[in-house]
């Protein structure tokens, strides 16, 4: 982990759109074509990913652990998303982020997610065990 990097504050914001693909219909999160949630919170999580990419060492990644978010508005196909990350607070190898999201017209979602640093070689070991 580059702790320098790694600091109190540092935010990053990853995008995209409302289509066919990302809808509640199409995901099986709903019935409506409308953004889903489930997307809403992949976005979160990228966002989270993206601002944690240049504190990574070699053979580093960052897995989610936690997430607690609401979806305050719906988004309709066609419109604009935007999920921030904001660093809140560092314990060692666990980062805690607040997340947001807003479309077009204003804020959509926000919440709370958690990311744990960990040695990619270790947690694919660990994970092929659990077969």
């Amino acid at each position: 982990m580059i702790e320098s990097k790694l600091t109190l504050g540092k935010n990053v914001t990853a995008r995209d759109s409302v289509s066919d693909s990302n809808t509640a219909k199409a995901v099986g999160s709903g019935s409506l074509k409308v953004y889903a949630t489930p997307m809403m919170i992949a976005l979160m999580e990228c966002a989270a990913c993206l601002c944690l990419e240049d504190c990574l060492e070699p053979g580093e990644t960052s897995v989610g652990t936690e997430i607690n978010v609401s979806h305050k508005a719906a988004s309709p196909l066609g419109a604009e998303i935007e999920a921030s990350a904001t660093i809140k607070q560092i314990s060692g190898r666990k980062i805690e982020f607040t997340v947001t999201a807003s479309d077009n017209a204003g804020e959509i979602g926000s919440g709370e997610h958690t990311r744990v640093i960990v040695d990619v070689e270790r947690f694919t070991e660990k994970v092929s065990r659990r077969k």
